[in-house]
C-alpha cells in the first residue's frame, strides 16, 4: 500500500532527523531478509548506540539533499536500509557486517562519513577494523613486553646467580 503525502512527510522529516544526529551511514541491501532477521538487527544496533531504518531511495536522496549530502542512490541496488551511528562512526559498519557474515541476504552497499562517500569495499575494511577500545589496550599492552621481557631476564639472572652461590 502506497504511503500517503502525509506520511512521506513524516518519514522525510525522521530521516532529516537522523542524518543531522549522524556521524555515520551505512547503506545495505536487504533484499530478502526475513522480518525476524530485520527485527533482531534492528535490536544489536540499538545496544551499540546506532540505528536501522528503512524507507524508499526517493525519501532518502531528499533528506540526504536536504541535509547537503550528494550522492546518486541510483547506483545502488535492492531494497535500502540505512544504519545510523551516533556515538561513533565506526561501529555501525561493523554491526551490519558482522551481521551480513551470518545472514546472507543483508549486503553492505557503502557508507557515508563526514558527508563522504565510502564504496562497499571500503566500507567493508572499515567494519573490519579494531574498535577504539581494541586499539587502546593494543596500545596500552605494547610498551609493557618489553618490560616484562627485561623482568623475566633480571630474575633468571638473581635466581641463577644465587643457586650459584
Amino acid at each position: 500500500m502506497p504511503l500517503t503525502k502525509e506520511e512521506k512527510q513524516k518519514v522525510l522529516e525522521e530521516l532529516r532527523e537522523k542524518i543531522d544526529r549522524q556521524k555515520s551511514i551505512v547503506f545495505a541491501d536487504f533484499t530478502g531478509l526475513k522480518v525476524k532477521d530485520l527485527s533482531a538487527l534492528r535490536k544489536i544496533m540499538k545496544k551499540q548506540n546506532c540505528e536501522l531504518k528503512v524507507a524508499k531511495k526517493t525519501l532518502i536522496a531528499l533528506a540526504l539533499k536536504d541535509s547537503n549530502i550528494s550522492h546518486d542512490l541510483k547506483k545502488l541496488q535492492g531494497e535500502i536500509a540505512l544504519g545510523f551511528g551516533y556515538n561513533d562512526e565506526v561501529s555501525p559498519f561493523k554491526v551490519l557486517y558482522n551481521f551480513a557474515r551470518e545472514k546472507e541476504n543483508l549486503k553492505i552497499l557503502g557508507g557515508l562519513i563526514s558527508g563522504e562517500f565510502y564504496g562497499k569495499e571500503q566500507a567493508i575494511a572499515l567494519a573490519q577494523m579494531p574498535s577504539r577500545e581494541e586499539l587502546m589496550a593494543k596500545l596500552l599492552f605494547t610498551p609493557k613486553v618489553p618490560i616484562f621481557g627485561i623482568f623475566n631476564i633480571l630474575q633468571r639472572s638473581v635466581s641463577i646467580i644465587s643457586i650459584n652461590h
